[in-house]
């Protein structure tokens, strides 16, 4: 059982907006920080005084002390703020816990990346590690739920790497079969069918380059969206191509992308192994190479988890809830496997003894 302990954290001189900024509204964000960290802090003026187990109350130290320092820019701190770093010093801290067992060069640094319509800053230890791998290795893998930053930083760092002219272009490629549809089928020109499968990748280029620069350079072919089928036969050198939303795709359609791969090049492939759209019966290219790969050393492979999830904490509890769900499904299901194996094998010894009983009285 872990102890525990008081700390006092004490901010000298603090003015009484800064002061109201770190309370929140009628001491909100003292309420969600006490929730979310299973703590207790009371305060009095400029001094605070944290209650609980050793690990909980240190994050919640190192949480003040961010809250005050960001009272200094922003004289409002957002609820979804508060919840970012809430969640941000809960993964760091996992990482710690864990991190004898990491190599010292794989370690999470301070890294961000300068687009034109700003600085984008990864948040917590995972995204950290996440965008280092992309950024040492040739082919990464972001695997997780929706919401934890898989895709939004990639699209960041093929753009961070085309603004300073280290790769020529940038490749965006989707398999579209999320809405059981043939492209054959649907109304328009290849861009028009398309266009609605891809468009997740279009809202991040256009938040990070602007409307105007972005169809300029898809004008220029400098940046091509494309489904996942017209890269077969390609070979793409000098360029960062990232493949969303792959465990819709077919284990010989991975395998296809990952030989495109040309010099100069690098690839990120991003999904969710538990979002399968393909066919009932048919094995997803993602999870096949996850297994395929995971010995190769060149290749690395981010894990995201619900506690990485950076968008609104509602979308936390409900990707926790549906996992919560899917692992107990899981579990009712193998239960209900080995009730129909223990009854095929009574079974099979009851049939067993009966026709021994009948060869003896034969």
């Amino acid at each position: 059982m872990t102890a525990a302990i008081r700390r006092t954290v004490t901010f000298p001189e603090i003015s009484m907006e800064r002061l109201k900024s770190i309370l929140g509204a009628y001491n909100g964000h003292l309420k969600q920080i006490e929730q979310r960290l299973d703590v207790k802090i009371t305060h009095r003026g400029d001094v605070f005084h944290i209650d609980g187990e050793i690990d909980a109350v240190g994050r919640a130290e190192a949480l003040l002390q961010r809250l005050y320092e960001e009272s200094e820019v922003s004289q409002q701190i957002s609820a979804d703020l508060l919840h970012l770093l809430i969640q941000s010093s809960q993964t760091e801290r996992n990482f710690e816990l864990v991190g004898e067992e990491m190599d010292e060069h794989d370690a999470p640094l301070d890294v961000y990346f300068q687009t034109r319509k700003g600085r984008i800053n990864p948040r917590g230890a995972n995204q950290k590690r996440y965008v280092q791998r992309i950024l040492q290795s040739d082919i990464s893998f972001g695997v997780g739920p929706a919401g934890t930053g898989k895709t939004y930083l990639a699209v960041a760092a093929a753009v961070d790497m085309l603004e300073r002219n280290e790769i020529q272009r940038i490749l965006l490629v989707r398999p579209a079969v999320e809405a059981g549809e043939k492209l054959g089928f649907l109304p328009g020109d290849l861009t028009q069918k398309i266009d609605p499968y891809l468009r997740p990748l279009y809202d991040a280029l256009y938040e990070m380059l602007g409307f105007e620069k972005v169809a300029k350079l898809i004008e220029r072919q400098v940046i091509e969206v494309a489904p996942l089928a017209y890269m077969r036969g390609r070979t793409l050198n000098h360029s960062f191509v990232i493949l969303d939303e792959a465990q819709n795709t077919t284990p010989e359609q991975m395998k296809m992308f990952l030989t495109r791969l040309g010099f100069g090049s690098r690839a990120v492939i991003t999904g969710d192994i538990t979002q399968v759209d393909l066919p009932r019966g048919q094995q997803s290219g993602l999870a096949h190479a996850l297994r395929v790969l995971e010995n190769i050393t060149e290749i690395h492979i981010t894990r995201f988890h619900s506690r990485d999830v950076v968008r609104h904490q509602l979308v936390q509890k409900i990707v926790e809830a549906y996992e919560g769900w899917d692992g107990e499904q899981q579990r009712l299901n193998a239960e209900a496997r080995a009730e129909r194996k223990a009854r095929q094998e009574a079974l099979v010894a009851e049939n067993d003894t009966a026709a021994d009983l009948q060869h003896q009285d034969a």
